[in-house]
C-alpha cells in the first residue's frame, strides 16, 4: 500500500498526518520530499546508520553549437 499526503499550501498539517501515519504502521517507509523544510526527522527522530553523498548532474551548453535561437 501506498499513501501520500500532499498539497501545494504550506501550514495545512502534512507532516503531522503523514508522520502519524508512519508510526501507526509497523515496517513502514517514510520519506519526507519536501524541498522547503524536510523536517519530518523531527518528528520521527531516525537512527541515521549512514551517509551517502549524491551528486546532481548539471547540462553544459556548447555555445559553438548554439544559435542563440
Amino acid at each position: 500500500m501506498v499513501i501520500s499526503v500532499a498539497s501545494g499550501k504550506g501550514g495545512t498539517g502534512k507532516t503531522t498526518v503523514a508522520t502519524s501515519f508512519a508510526l501507526s504502521f509497523q515496517n513502514a517507509r517514510f520519506m519526507d520530499c519536501d524541498v522547503e523544510e524536510p523536517n519530518a526527522h523531527i518528528f520521527l527522530k531516525p537512527e541515521i546508520e549512514g551517509k551517502k553523498t549524491v551528486f546532481l548532474p548539471v547540462p553544459e551548453i556548447d555555445e559553438v553549437l548554439c544559435d542563440l535561437f
